[in-house]
């Protein structure tokens, strides 16, 4: 599978691992891209200084090409800016802001830009803004999503119909077969997080990744779109902020009971009945909990034979 997506980024398989917080620490990230694809240090749940020591973890993890995602509304932005370009990161894929922000500095110290999007219009705006690749994302994603709900069927079309660029699809993809319907759709690589949250090498705790294998369609929904619309698993928490709705809520109210620190107390820690359970409607496709190395066997081989038998045809 050579594409633009393994030519820019300078990877074997056109496959990024999506930078989820909690989960993409550097284990996750240096074995993604010793499989071959490109790891991503999720750097939305690190403060600076254990974003520098997850960098540098990493480079003694693998000598081929990862990355860090950066949510641009992250307190410390330019902390954390400053100590990618310090310890000289190539890559960089950016979320939750405006691209033109950081897109020219992180190009002119010799950085690819990578910038996530949920709709056309800000894929465009992402061209525009000089980013190197956009990945669109579907709203089947996990945790902090789109508004408007546009599926990954439905994006990845209209978005590689208006762009240039290299295109990215997420969203709902977790198997060989759906990154070739990916690449049908027009994308020249894929984003994968919920495959990659249960995995050996993933953050998570193990608890979170026991509750992902045991996920089935329906077991999560889209909510809290009044602060920032994010899919979630529905445990207690969950039901909580429905009977919030039902009661006629607002968003003060739902910040107040959202508080400080659910998504660290249900991924990281394994609070299942308080904390935030982030995860992708594909979870419903996954039940297991293998090494990374056989994630990309898994992916690879179901690949060739979605291919072959579409040939068949």
């Amino acid at each position: 599978m050579n594409t633009n997506i393994t030519k820019i980024f300078a990877i074997k398989h056109p496959i990024v691992q999506g930078g989820m917080i909690w989960n993409s620490g550097w284990r996750l990230a240096s074995a993604v891209s010793n499989a071959g694809g490109l790891g991503l240090i999720g750097a939305g749940s690190m403060y600076p200084d254990v974003l520098r020591a997850h960098i540098q973890k990493c480079k003694t993890a693998t000598s081929l090409p990862f990355g860090v995602n950066v949510p641009m509304l992250y307190p410390n932005i330019e902390e954390i800016i400053n100590i990618i370009i310090e310890e000289k990161i190539k890559i960089v894929f950016t979320s939750a802001g405006n691209p033109k922000t950081w897109t020219e500095i992180l190009q002119k110290e010799g950085i690819k830009v990578a910038h996530v999007v949920s709709s056309t219009k800000f894929a465009l705006k992402s061209q525009e803004a000089g980013v190197d690749a956009v990945v669109a994302e579907g709203f089947e994603a996990g945790g902090h999503n789109g508004r408007d709900e546009t599926t990954t069927l439905c994006l990845i079309p209209n978005v590689r119909k208006h762009i240039d660029i290299p295109l990215i699809a997420a969203g709902g993809i977790g198997t060989g077969s759906q990154i070739l319907a990916a690449m049908a759709l027009g994308a020249d690589g894929v984003q994968i997080g919920s495959r990659f949250a249960a995995t050996q090498e993933s953050s998570a705790n193990q608890l979170f990744k026991d509750t992902i294998i045991n996920t089935h369609e329906g077991d999560t929904q889209l909510t809290l779109k009044e602060l920032a619309p994010v899919r979630l698993i529905k445990n207690d928490f969950f039901n909580l902020i429905q009977e919030k709705y039902l009661q006629g809520t607002n968003a003060e109210e739902l910040k107040e009971l959202l508080g400080r620190g659910r998504s660290k107390k249900g991924m990281f820690e394994g609070d299942l009945i308080n904390g935030e359970l982030e995860i992708g409607q594909v979870a419903a496709l996954i039940n297991t909990i293998p090494s990374v190395a056989e994630v990309f066997d898994e992916l690879l081989s179901d690949y060739e034979k979605a291919k072959e038998n579409l040939l068949k045809l």
